[in-house]
Parts: C-alpha cells; sequence; structure tokens
C-alpha cells in the first residue's frame, strides 16, 4: 500500500472537519493484506511529521488491540470476523521491537500497548524471538536502544504479573537469560545519577516489582541471586536525591524521575516484605524464606527506611509515596518480634517526630481551605487519595503499633495528652493530637483504663473546640465525635450536649468543610445510640435535613447521601410533608453533578450515593401510597434522563428504581417506563438484563390484568428472553430469562396464555439441544417446561410431540435423571407439583418407562423440602451476639518476642491441615478431609446441605410461594394424588411402589405422615381464623403398605 497516501489519509484524521471522511476510508483500507504493515512503517519513518507518526501509532494500536487476535464466527455459517492477516502479523512481530527502540517517548507508549497485544496472544507460540530481540539490545554498549528494549521486556512481565508461579514457565525460561543482564545493567548504571541513566534504572526497578510482587519464582531467583537484588534496592532507598533538585518547586518533585525510582524501589521493598518475608502470613512454599528474610535483611533495610524519615524529621524535603511506603514497611515490622526489637529503641521518636507532624494541620492544608474549602472536602474524603497518602500509612502504623505492642498505647496517649493541655501548644499540633486520638479510638473504647474517662475526655478536651475560632478545630472536634460515637455516656446530658455542639456546627457554621464533618458526625452517633438518641434531633429534624440537601448540593460529597439516607430512614414520620422537596433536591442536584463531571467520572460514587438516597425514600413511603404516587413523577425525571441518554454507568441505579415504584402499583406512567427499558435492553444488549429482572416481575406479577391487556407487553418479555437464549451472554443472564417466562407461566395459569406455550418451550428446548455446561441453566430451562406442564398438561404434550417424536419421553428422561439438581424451595416444589402430575398420565408410554424412578425422585425432593423449610423456620430465629470481650485489645497485645499470626491467612490454614492430618495418623485412621480458602471450595452436594442454599433466582416469588393463604402446599397436593391412585387405579399404584426398598418404604411412610400433620395444622389455622376451635380425635397411619390397594395411608 502506498505509504504516503496512507500518511495523507492519517494526516486528515488530526483535522476534525475532515476526521470523519479519513476514519471511513482507512476503515475500508484496513482489511487489505499490507495495510496494517505500511502503517507501522509511517510510525517508525523518521522524514513523517511527527503528529503523523502520532496518529499512525495510535491508529495501529487501536487496530492491534480489536483485530490482532484471529476469531471465530459468532454463530455456525456466519463470516468469520475480520484479523489481521498472518501474514501481516509476522511483519510486524519481526519489527515492532525495533520500532519501540527508536521510537520517541510520546509513540513509544502507543507501541507498547502493541507489545502487549501481541505477548498477550502469540507469545512464546509465534513470538519467541522477542526474548533474543530484547536481549540483543540490552547487550549493546550504545544505551540508546535500553529504554525500549526494557519497555518491550516489562510489557513481557506485566503479562504474566498476575498469574501463578506454574503458568509463569515462558517468562521464567525468558528471565533465566534476561534477569541476570538487567541486573548488570542495573549495577553498571547505579552510580550514575544523570537522567537518562535513571529513567532506565526506574523502568528496571518497574520490571523486577512485576516479576515478582504476586509470586516469587524460586526457581529463578535463588537466594544469591535475591540478596543481591536486596542490596541494589537497600542503596537506592538509603542514596540521597541529587541536590539539584531541591531547586524545583515542592510541588512537582514527586514527578521527578529520581524520586520516582526511589519511591519503586521501597514500594517493591514493602511488597517482598509484606507477601514474602512476614513469617506467620506466608503460604507454605515461602515459610523457610520468609525466617531467612526477616533475619537476613531486617537490620539493613529498616535501617535505610529509618533514614528516609530521619530526613523528613530534619525538615529535608522526602517525597510524599516515598514516606507512605517507609512507614508502611515499618507497620509490617511491627508485628514480628525480630524486625520489633530493631525498631522499638525508635518507635516512640517516629511517633512524635513523623506522625505526629504527619497527623497535624499543615500549611497546605490551611491554603487548600482558605483558596478552594470544597477541593479540600474533595480530597480529604477521596478514598483513592487514602491509597496513596502518607498520612494514611502514619494512621495505619500508629493504629498498629498501639494495638499489637505493650506500652505503646499508655506511653503515645501520655505524649498526646500533655501536647493537648501543653499552652504553649499551636491550633495545628491540637488537631494532629486529637486525630491521633481519634484513630485509635476504637482500641481505647476497648480498654476498661481509657474507656470510663473517655466522657470526661469529651466534655473538657474536645467540647470546648466547638467554639474555637480556627475552622480546621472545629471540624476536628466534629471528627472526633464521630470515632468515639459508640462512647458509653452515662450522663444524658453529654450527649444532648453533643448532639447540639454537631447540628449547630452543621445548621450555622460557615466553613463548608465543618459542616460536613458535622453531619457525618451527627450520622455515626445516631447510627450508635439508636433510639436513644432520636429526640435529640427532632426537634430540627426538617432545618437539618433542608440544611443537609443544600450542603449536598454545594460540595456533591457522596458521604453526605449515606448521612441523608440514615436521617430519612430514622425520622420517616417527621419527614412525610417534605419527602416530595427532598426528592425533587436530589434529582436536581443529580442533574447537577452529571452537567460538572469530567471524563474520568470521579462525581459518579456521588451521583449513586443520589440515586440511592432517592431509593430509600422511596423505600420508607412505600406505605404511604399518596407520597409514593406523589414522589413517582420526580422520580422519574432521573430515571427518563439515564435511560434515554444511554448514562449506562448508573443503569442498575435507575432499574432499582423502577422497581421500587412497581412494587405495589404501577401507574400508567410507569407502564411507559417498560417500553424504556425494552428499548434500553434493544439498544445496549444484555448486560443489563439481570439488573431488570426485579422490575420485570412487578410488571407480570403486581397487575397481571393489566400486563395481559397489551399483547405488545408480553412480547417484549418473550423477546428479550429469545435474544439472551439465541445468543451468548453467559448462562447466568439465560437462567434470569428463563425465570422470566417461568414465572410469566406461573402467574397466568388460568388466564387463557395458551398461544405463547408453544414458543416457550420451543425456546428453552432449542437452548437445551445447544448443549449447556451448568446445572443452574439446565434445570431452569427445564422448570419453564415443568411450569408449562402445570399450566396445561395436555398443551404441553401436545406442543412436544409436534415438534418430534420421543421429545416428551426425552424430557421427562432429563427431569428425572435431574431430580437431585434442584435446590431450595421454590424450584423443588415445582418439580413435585410436575412430578404429580405425571403420576395422574398412566396412559402416556414416557411416563410409564420411568415409573420405578418418579417415586424416589419424589422422595429425594420432600427430603431436600422437608430441610429446606425448617432452614426457612430457623433463619430468623438464629441470632448471634456480637460484643467483645473488653480485654479483647489486651489479648491481641504481643510481647517483644512474640510474631502476629494471620490467623485467616494460607499459611494458618496449612498449619492446621498438618496436625489434622497428624492427628488422623496418630489415632490408627486416614484422615482425608482437606482445609482450604472459600475461593477454592467446590459446589456442596445435595448431602452437604446446610439450608442455606436458596439462589438468587427464588426471589422472584409466583402464586405457588405464597406463605399467606391458601397457597398451593405440594404436600397436601401428592397426598391427594397419590392416595387417589391407591384406590381408583392400584394396578398404576403397585408399579409406582411396589419396588420401594426399605428405606424408600420409610421415608415416604415419614412423608405421608407430613402430609397428615400439615393438613392438621391447615385445618386449625382455618378454625383458629373463624374465631375458635372444636377438638377432635383424628389418628395418623403408623405404617404404610407398598402397593398393596386394600390398605390406604390417606385419611379422607
Amino acid at each position: 500500500m502506498d505509504t504516503e497516501q496512507l500518511s495523507e489519509l492519517l494526516k486528515r484524521t488530526i483535522d476534525p472537519n475532515l476526521r470523519n471522511d479519513a476514519e471511513k476510508k482507512l476503515e475500508e483500507f484496513q482489511k487489505i493484506i499490507g495495510f496494517a504493515p505500511t502503517v507501522l512503517q509511517i510510525v517508525m519513518s523518521g522524514v513523517v511529521e511527527p503528529p503523523v507518526r502520532q496518529a499512525a501509532a495510535i491508529y495501529l494500536k487501536n487496530m492491534m488491540s480489536s483485530f490482532w487476535k484471529e476469531r471465530e464466527p459468532d454463530t455456525p455459517g456466519a463470516a468469520i470476523p475480520f484479523s489481521i492477516h498472518e501474514q501481516d502479523r509476522a511483519v510486524i512481530r519481526d519489527n515492532i521491537v525495533d520500532a519501540v527502540v527508536h521510537a520517541p517517548d510520546i509513540i513509544r507508549i502507543q507501541l507498547g500497548v502493541c507489545v502487549s497485544q501481541i505477548i498477550k496472544h502469540d507469545f512464546p507460540g509465534r513470538w519467541p524471538q522477542v526474548v533474543d530481540k530484547v536481549s540483543m539490545y540490552l547487550q549493546n554498549p550504545e544505551p540508546t536502544g535500553w529504554l525500549g528494549a526494557l519497555l518491550c521486556l516489562y510489557q513481557l512481565t506485566k503479562s504474566f504479573e498476575y498469574k501463578k508461579t506454574e503458568e509463569k514457565k515462558p517468562l521464567i525460561e525468558a528471565m533465566n537469560l534476561l534477569l541476570p543482564q538487567i541486573y548488570n545493567l542495573m549495577i553498571q548504571l547505579l552510580p550514575d545519577d544523570s537522567q537518562n541513566s535513571v529513567t532506565v534504572q526506574k523502568q528496571i526497578l518497574k520490571i523486577y516489582f512485576a516479576l515478582t510482587q504476586y509470586s516469587l519464582p524460586l526457581d529463578l531467583i535463588s537466594r544469591e541471586t535475591f540478596s543481591n537484588w536486596m542490596e541494589i534496592l537497600r542503596q537506592i532507598t538509603e542514596g540521597d536525591v541529587p541536590a539539584h533538585t531541591q531547586q524545583i518547586d515542592e510541588i512537582d518533585r514527586p514527578d521527578l524521575i529520581w524520586w520516582k525510582k526511589k519511591k519503586w524501589a521501597l514500594h517493591t521493598l514493602t511488597r517482598l516484605f509484606e507477601r514474602y518475608g512476614s513469617p506467620g502470613s506466608v503460604t507454605k512454599e515461602y515459610k523457610e524464606f520468609a525466617e531467612w528474610y526477616l533475619k537476613t535483611f531486617s537490620g539493613g533495610i529498616l535501617m535505610a527506611m529509618l533514614k528516609n524519615l530521619d530526613q523528613y524529621r530534619q525538615k529535608i524535603y522526602v517525597s510524599p509515596r516515598v514516606m507512605q511506603q517507609a512507614l508502611n514497611y515499618i507497620n509490617t515490622a511491627v508485628s514480628h518480634a525480630h524486625s520489633w526489637k530493631l525498631i522499638k529503641p525508635h518507635m516512640l521518636q517516629i511517633i512524635q517526630d513523623i506522625v505526629f507532624p504527619l497527623m497535624s494541620y499543615s500549611e497546605e492544608d490551611a491554603e487548600m481551605w482558605d483558596n478552594d474549602p470544597y477541593e479540600y472536602i474533595r480530597i480529604k474524603f477521596d478514598i483513592f487519595e487514602d491509597f496513596i497518602s502518607p498520612v494514611t500509612a502514619a494512621q495505619t502504623l500508629l493504629h498498629s503499633a498501639c494495638k499489637k505492642r505493650k506500652e505503646m498505647l499508655q506511653t503515645t496517649m501520655t505524649l498526646l495528652l500533655q501536647i493537648i493541655q501543653a499552652p504553649e501548644t499551636t491550633p495545628s499540633q491540637k488537631d494532629g493530637a486529637l486525630h491521633m486520638i481519634g484513630t485509635m479510638a476504637d482500641i481505647l473504647l476497648k480498654k476498661p483504663m481509657y474507656k470510663e474517662q473517655m466522657e470526661k475526655f469529651l466534655v473538657q478536651i474536645v467540647f470546648r473546640e466547638f467554639s474555637a475560632p480556627q475552622g480546621h478545630l472545629r471540624a476536628r472536634a466534629c471528627w472526633v465525635l464521630h470515632y468515639f460515637s459508640d462512647v458509653k455516656y452515662n450522663n444524658e446530658e453529654v450527649l444532648r450536649e453533643a448532639f447540639r455542639l454537631t447540628v449547630n456546627c452543621l445548621l450555622h457554621d460557615k466553613e463548608p468543610p465543618v459542616k460536613v464533618e458535622a453531619a457525618i458526625a451527627v450520622q455515626m452517633i445516631l447510627t450508635s445510640k439508636g433510639e436513644q438518641a432520636r429526640p435529640y434531633l427532632e426537634p430540627q429534624i426538617r432545618e437539618i435535613t433542608l440544611e443537609l440537601l443544600k450542603i449536598i448540593r454545594e460540595t456533591e460529597n457522596e458521604d453526605l447521601t449515606s448521612v441523608m439516607q440514615k436521617i430519612v430512614c430514622s425520622y420517616t414520620e417527621q419527614l412525610v410533608p417534605v419527602a416530595v422537596d427532598i426528592c425533587q433536591h436530589l434529582v436536581g442536584t443529580f442533574a447537577q453533578v452529571l452537567e460538572t463531571a469530567d471524563a474520568e467520572g470521579d462525581k459518579a460514587i456521588t451521583a449513586m450515593g443520589l440515586l440511592n438516597t432517592m431509593e430509600t425514600i422511596l423505600g420508607v413511603m412505600e406505605d404511604r401510597a399518596e407520597v409514593h404516587a406523589a414522589l413517582e413523577p420526580v422520580v422519574l425525571q432521573a430515571i427518563h434522563h439515564i435511560f434515554t441518554n444511554s448514562i449506562m454507568e448508573f443503569y442498575e441505579e435507575a432499574m432499582s428504581l423502577t422497581y421500587d415504584l412497581t412494587t405495589k402499583h404501577i401507574s400508567e406512567n410507569m407502564w411507559k417506563v417498560l417500553e424504556v427499558m425494552y428499548g434500553v435492553f434493544q439498544r445496549d444488549g444484555f448486560d443489563y438484563f439481570n439488573d431488570m429482572m426485579p422490575a420485570l416481575h412487578n410488571y407480570i406479577t403486581v397487575d397481571t390484568k393489566a400486563f395481559l391487556s397489551t399483547p405488545d407487553y408480553m412480547m417484549a418479555m418473550f423477546n428479550m428472553a429469545r435474544a439472551l437464549m439465541e445468543n451468548d451472554p453467559g448462562e447466568d443472564p439465560q437462567c434470569h430469562a428463563a425465570k422470566l417466562l417461568e414465572v410469566i407461566l406461573l402467574q397466568c395459569k388460568g388466564s387463557n396464555i395458551d398461544e405463547v406455550i408453544p414458543s416457550f418451550v420451543e425456546l428453552v428446548l432449542k437452548r437445551l439441544n445447544r448443549g449447556v455446561k451448568t446445572s443452574e441453566l439446565r434445570t431452569m430451562c427445564l422448570q419453564v417446561m415443568i411450569a408449562a406442564l402445570y399450566y396445561n398438561p395436555a398443551l404441553l404434550v401436545q406442543t412436544l410431540n409436534k415438534i418430534g417424536d420421543n421429545v416428551f419421553d426425552h424430557f421427562v428422561q432429563l427431569w428425572i435423571n435431574d431430580t437431585d439438581c434442584f435446590i431450595g424451595l421454590h424450584d423443588r416444589k415445582i418439580c413435585v407439583l410436575g412430578l404429580c402430575h405425571l403420576l395422574q398420565m398412566p396412559e402416556n408410554q414416557a411416563i410409564t418407562a420411568h415409573s420405578q424412578q418418579i417415586v424416589p425422585s419424589l422422595i429425594l425432593l420432600f427430603d431436600g423440602l422437608k430441610r429446606a423449610y425448617a432452614a426457612r423456620n430457623d433463619e430468623d430465629s438464629d441470632t448471634e451476639s456480637d460484643d467483645e470481650d473488653e480485654e479483647g485489645v489486651d489479648n491481641e497485645l504481643l510481647d517483644s518476642d512474640e510474631d502476629e499470626i494471620d490467623d485467616e491467612g494460607q499459611s494458618y490454614l496449612e498449619s492446621l491441615q498438618e496436625k489434622v492430618q497428624k492427628a488422623g495418623m496418630g489415632g490408627g485412621f486416614s484422615v482425608e478431609a482437606t482445609i482450604e480458602d472459600d475461593d477454592d471450595s467446590e459446589d456442596l452436594s445435595d448431602d452437604d446441605y446446610d439450608g442455606c442454599e436458596e439462589t438468587s433466582l427464588e426471589a422472584y416469588t409466583t402464586p405457588l410461594d405464597e406463605e399467606e393463604g391458601e397457597n398451593v402446599d405440594e404436600y397436601l397436593i401428592f397426598k391427594e394424588v397419590l392416595g387417589g391412585l391407591q384406590t381408583t387405579n392400584p394396578q398404576w399404584y403397585h408399579q409406582l411402589t411396589s419396588h420401594l426398598s426399605e428405606v424408600q418404604g420409610k421415608a415416604l411412610q415419614e412423608i405421608i405422615n407430613l402430609c397428615n400433620l400439615r393438613q392438621q395444622e391447615r385445618e386449625s389455622k382455618k378454625i383458629q381464623q373463624q374465631g375458635g376451635y372444636q377438638f377432635a380425635q383424628q389418628s395418623v397411619p403408623g405404617q404404610f403398605n407398598f402397593g398393596a390397594p386394600s390398605a390406604s395411608p390417606f385419611g379422607k
């Protein structure tokens, strides 16, 4: 293909006015063999303009991401989807490493993604030569090729980063050659602090991190090799950043390559220690390694970490990420006796000179508070900031040391109380001390020594800060009340005052951050104190709610939406008059958030919180029909906006709101929403069907008459199910589609929907014939057919016979064979009812062929039903105390010579397993059980039933599942059918039961006894509802005669 012509087309893609036409022509050309290599040629060209080369790189990256992998037709007989021809792929594989090596930085990033795609699909099979190509550049003394080669190696390592050791074999084979090369290169470059050298060093560190962060290949990295790399990491950690970096603005320093290199060194050390060097919390394969690591490296690495902290203490700049990682390393060291002994002498100084300043209100905080308080709120409440913040790392270290090591809590509290009470303490320092005390709140509230004093502490120290002139101290006072919300108030007036102070800040403080902290404090105290606290807010609840709505709109803070939800749930009665206003405000704020959200969608959590708050309001107002009706058009504004504008990230919440608006009544507007949802399904595919399902269930069951009055509604339901069943969205959505059809059949029994039966049955039958992987989908498809049998047995038989010979026989055989796969109450119940219909069809040869399997299947189902009913009845009565021992913290304290054991970790499970095996051998029997993490456990068989086996599909109830009123009782129906057969068709009855074993006979007798008992309970309940009892002597048969028509166990 002509490079000039292609370059011109790529150049046009840069111009917005010409882009669309250029992209259409490129799309036409891309299927021509030679196109992709020509694009790469343009990328590599030194004479083409840089913007065009960049456009070519981006186009090639997108093309390779979409079309590199060979794909199969979507359906048998369909056209093979386009993929880049193997001839072109071979050319690209031969040249891509060279392209990466010689490309400028901005293009190299795009080409790195291309390399990643090739490795993902072609390494090692079609592209083993990448290893030799990288090796060649790394061995070349010319440094210009190193960075590009290392970027290719990084992509190779990243592609195996999260795979298990046994899956890393191709990478390990490559690294046997390449790891020594990058080590030697690192040793060569370490003395060179130039920017180019440090850039290469940083890339090598990133490769080593990706190689080791998830699993440590001990067959590749010997102890000697590991020690060599640890020395490199130690040197970088201990080394100083060049002095000239101090000339750069502090805000820009973290982005300097020297600090990035150091960050990666500390990040790697922290990860290695945490994952492989911590005895008691590593897997069995690293147990010996962890002991060796701790004793070999603790001293040197800890000293290097402490040097960084000491520089911070001396006011020498240390980047935030380096501080964070150093603190994280020391936090891990706290748990181990060997490393604790090394840091124990320094710990108080670390708390005083490192943790305390970090947790104090800083000059940067003050500047942001004054200049942009809303940005201050966003940063302080950003959970993603916590992952990289040295302040969070300091909090974690403080908490660990005071929780795990003796004397640390008392020593630290003594220090902090001295700071708070000293007259020379600055407001910033007071903030830091309160911040530290609040961080340890959960520990302090479990220690009797402090627990009894906390009320006094709040009154004498915290309450007075509510009147501080500094806004940050007022905010901190609210924050402390939030963290001490579980404190026991011996004096009710103190609790009253706590509420008065926080509510005053919420309503009247001028500083937005104070209002936010006050609102969250109110929520936490209200949650903790429950009914005891409700009267204190009630007089001002409307004012509080309106102010809260205002703050939510101003700050767009997601935490405040949960505050609103708590307020609405706690004061539902009081907020009824303003419920519509609240919802209207929330909808307005939601629209505002959508308008101001940036491309990264950082406000998505806030928007979701607003939608969830609307859902909470609908939930608590559900029994107030007039209020619910008034809320509907308001909430519909948000739902309609989401659906019509295809704002997919909020589909789940919009569908949940739709469900809430259709739980008891479906208005004309809500029927229109069903049409909109159908449009969403057709437009945006299958991904959201499971989220739609609760609302679709409502449309069928809440107003069945209206649902059936418009044929389009039934057609929409069927079309969605058909689209899912005939395509490949995964078996879980297909299970939901089958459930939808089953619900229609059971809900509409007696409503004459005969015309849909053939379509429903044929659809699930086709899906079964395509092959099913899971028993869940197989049984759900069978349940649709069983529901059709329950709806009209003759119609089902007729339908299946029309489809083909022996289809009904095949259905019965599959059903009988899969009886043990029906779990939960509903599935077993419909299965029993269906089998009861089969019992009444003795003339059908397909049924008589399986006559000896029907009753044993029923016995199995009733056994499961008995346990399932028992589990449901026990569900509400099983309550466990969550109270913790007040001395729990003391029990968690470690002596200086003790290590912390991760009793939920793999090593603990493995040690228990060893003890179990030894106990078994000592007792003279074989123990075959193994202790595993939940993630590795297999599905439980019916024998392991624990009563908690209901699937999510059980939530979609039908008339069969009603607990109150004249519901369908499968026990009574079974008794009536089998008893009737014994009387009216003894020969068929004999054929069904004469082969039963003694065990099966006893089980059947127990079922009959239970049937009689349930019948008595049902009649008793009727009499009770009529106002009284008339007792009559009733007898329960004591024995069941197999196949004997003369002695019936059924009382009539």
